[in-house]
C-alpha cells in the first residue's frame, strides 16, 4: 500500500521565525503551505470531520487559549477565553464537540466543550490529582483515549461516556515504558500511541476490542497519526535535533514514503480524510506568500573571526566568538520575555583559550571553539529548573525547562513529562546511583518555558551527555548548549586558530634503562678470575704484658 495524491491531507505546527505556525501539507501533492503567521506560537491542531476547520490552541491573547481557523472564508473562532492553559483539541465525529486538556487546581484535566456555544460551561470529564492529558474522542464517538499518570507511570487510559460507575480502563499498562499520544483507526477498529522503550520511541499498534491483547510494534516514531486508511500510520520521528515524518504499513511494517526532514520542531499534528480545498480564501493566501524573519544570529566577515565580550558580565567577563553573540543575545532577551527571569545571568563558563583545561573527556568541549555557553545549575537545586532525560539509541540528552516568575497562565505552559531527579543517586540506594538519579514520581506543578525548544529556535543545540555521566555530574553536559551553524568541531576551532596551533605533539618516552641479559654461551667463555692470596693473621700486642713463671725460677 501506498500514498497517493488523493489522501487527504495534513495539518503540522512547526517553529519558524522564532514561533509556531500552521502548515498545510502532503507527502505526495502539497509543499508546505502556511495557513497562520503572527508573533505567537499555534500549536497543536486538529482538522474537524469535514476537513474544513482547524481547531488549534495559541498564544495570541498573552494566554493559552483553543481557535478554530475556517478555510473557507478565512475567519477565526475563539472557543476559550481564560486565563487557564487550555490545547489538545480533538472533534468529536459528528463535528459539534471538542475535547481538551485544561490546566486546573496544579493538574492537568480531560475536558469538553459545545463547538457552537463556546461560552457554555464546559463538561470535565477528569477531575483528580494526576497529569490527564492529550484526548483522542473515538470515530464512535463513545470513547475517549488519553494519557495519564494515576497508575504512577503515564500509561493510555480510555474513558467509556456511556459508564459512569466503571468510566476508566488502562489500555497500555506498561509500568516500564512511558506512553504517549494516542490515536485511532478512521473506523476506531485499532488504537496506536507511541512507547518509548530502552531509549527509542517505539510506534504500538492493537485492535481496541482487545485490551488484553499484546500491542503490535509498527516501527519508531514518537507522534502516530492514521491516515485515511487503517492500514497507513504517519508518524514523527525524533532525533536529537532534527524531526521526520515518516509513514508505514501496519501490516506488512514498510515503508510507504520514504523520511521527511522537517524544517523546525513540530508541536504537534493531524491529518485529514478530506480533500485540500483547491483554492484557499485571499486572507489565507496572502499568509502562505509571507516569508518568515529569521531569528538574529551573526554573519562575521569572511576569514579568522574574533571573540567578543558578551554584555552584562562583570567579573569574570564572559566572551563568545563573535558567529555566535548576536544570537546568543536574541536568545537571553527571548528567555527573559517567557521566564520572568534570567537563567544567563550567571554563566558557569563562555569561551575558553586552547590552554584551558578541562576534566579528561572534555578535550574537545564546544567551549573552546567560543561557540557554547554553559550556564549555572543552581536554579536545578533551587526548584526553577528540572530536567527530562531523553535517550536516543545509546546517547543520552536532556531536556531542560524553566520555572516562570508568574505562574497565572500569562506565561510558559504545565508539564507533561516526569523530569529526572539527578539528586536521587544520592539517596544510599545503590541502583539508584548506578543509574544515575531516577524519574521523579510526578510531574511538577506549576507553568514551565521548555529552554532546549527555545534555544533551538536560536540555532543553539544542546549536546549529548558523556558515558560516565551517571557518576561524573559534569558529564551529563544538560547546561551546555552550542551554536555550530552546522558546523564540525574542528571547522569551529579553525574560525580561531591556524591549523598549526591544533597540532597535538606526539610524546616521545625517554628510553628505559634495562641491563642487557648476557647469552649462557658467552658466560662460558669469559675467563675465570686469579684467586687473590689471603694474607696470615698477624699477633696481637697485648699493651701491658703479664709474666709467665717458668720452673726453677723464682721472681
Amino acid at each position: 500500500m501506498s500514498v497517493s495524491d488523493n489522501t487527504g491531507w495534513m495539518v503540522l505546527s512547526i517553529v519558524d521565525g522564532g514561533y509556531a505556525h500552521l502548515f498545510a501539507f502532503h507527502p505526495v501533492s502539497l509543499p508546505l503551505t502556511r495557513l497562520t503567521t503572527h508573533p505567537w506560537d499555534d500549536v497543536a491542531p486538529s482538522i474537524s470531520p469535514d476537513g474544513h476547520r482547524i481547531a488549534f490552541s495559541s498564544r495570541q491573547n498573552g494566554y493559552w487559549d483553543l481557535f478554530v481557523l475556517d478555510l473557507r472564508d478565512g475567519g477565526l473562532t475563539r472557543l476559550t477565553d481564560t486565563p487557564a492553559f487550555d490545547s489538545s483539541p480533538s472533534w468529536s465525529p459528528d463535528g459539534t464537540w471538542i475535547a481538551f486538556e485544561t490546566y486546573t487546581n496544579d493538574s492537568l484535566e480531560i475536558c469538553i466543550l459545545a463547538v457552537e456555544h463556546p461560552g457554555d460551561e464546559t463538561i470535565c470529564l477528569t477531575q483528580d490529582p494526576f497529569a490527564d492529558h492529550s484526548p483522542a474522542w473515538a470515530p464512535t464517538g463513545r470513547h475517549i483515549a488519553f494519557v495519564s499518570d494515576r497508575s504512577g507511570e503515564p500509561d493510555i487510559w480510555v474513558a467509556d461516556l456511556d459508564n459512569v460507575d466503571e468510566r476508566f480502563i488502562n489500555y497500555s499498562a506498561d509500568p516500564a515504558a512511558p506512553q504517549s499520544h494516542p490515536v485511532w483507526s478512521p473506523d476506531g477498529r485499532l488504537l496506536a500511541w507511541s512507547s518509548r522503550v530502552d531509549g527509542d520511541e517505539d510506534l504500538q499498534v492493537k485492535p481496541f476490542i482487545s485490551p488484553d491483547e499484546n500491542p503490535d510494534h509498527v516501527g519508531s516514531g514518537s507522534w502516530p497519526k492514521f491516515a485515511p486508511w487503517d492500514g497507513i500510520v504517519a508518524s514523527l520521528v525524533d532525533g536529537s535535533t532534527n524531526q521526520y515524518l515518516i509513514g508505514y504499513d501496519t501490516q506488512s511494517k514498510t515503508l510507504v514514503f520514504p523520511s521527511i526532514e522537517l524544517p523546525g520542531q513540530v508541536l504537534g499534528f493531524d491529518w485529514s480524510p478530506s480533500p485540500f480545498l483547491s483554492r484557499l480564501p485571499e486572507p489565507i493566501q496572502q499568509i502562505s506568500r509571507i516569508t518568515p524573519t529569521t531569528p538574529a544570529s551573526s554573519q562575521p566577515a569572511s576569514g579568522r573571526v574574533r571573540v567578543v565580550p558578551l554584555d552584562g558580565f562583570g567579573a569574570p567577563p564572559r566572551y563568545l566568538s563573535e558567529a555566535a553573540d548576536d544570537s546568543f543575545s536574541a536568545l537571553r532577551d527571548r528567555l527573559i520575555r517567557e521566564t520572568g527571569w534570567d537563567v544567563f545571568a550567571s554563566l558557569e563558563n563562555g569561551y575558553l583559550t586552547i590552554t584551558d583545561a578541562l576534566p579528561p573527556g572534555m578535550e574537545n568541549d564546544w567551549l573552546y571553539t567560543g561557540r557554547a555557553v554553559a550556564f549555572s545549575t543552581n536554579p536545578l537545586s533551587g526548584g526553577w529548573m528540572v530536567v527530562v532525560r531523553e535517550d536516543y539509541g545509546v546517547q543520552t540528552y536532556w531536556r531542560v525547562y524553566l520555572k516562570t516568575l508568574s505562574q497565572d497562565g500569562s506565561q510558559g505552559s504545565p508539564m507533561h513529562d516526569h523530569p529526572w531527579d539527578l539528586n536521587a543517586r544520592y539517596n544510599g540506594n545503590v541502583n539508584v546511583y548506578d543509574q544515575g538519579g531516577m524519574q521523579a514520581s510526578a510531574v511538577p506543578p506549576g507553568y514551565w518555558v521548555d529552554l532546549t525548544g527555545i534555544a533551538s529556535r536560536y540555532g543553539w543545540k544542546r549536546v549529548a551527555a558523556l558515558f560516565n555521566w551517571r557518576t561524573f555530574y559534569q558529564g551529563t553536559h544538560l547546561n551546555e548548549l552550542v551554536y555550530s551553524d552546522k558546523m564540525d568541531w574542528q571547522a569551529a576551532m579553525l574560525e580561531l586558530y591556524p591549523p598549526e596551533a591544533l597540532i597535538t605533539p606526539t610524546a616521545i618516552l625517554p628510553p628505559t634503562r634495562t641491563p642487557t641479559r648476557v647469552p649462557a654461551w658467552v658466560r662460558l667463555q669469559l675467563p675465570t678470575p686469579t684467586p687473590s692470596p689471603t694474607p696470615l693473621g698477624l699477633p696481637t700486642p697485648t699493651l701491658n704484658p703479664t709474666w709467665t713463671p717458668q720452673a726453677g725460677l723464682s721472681p
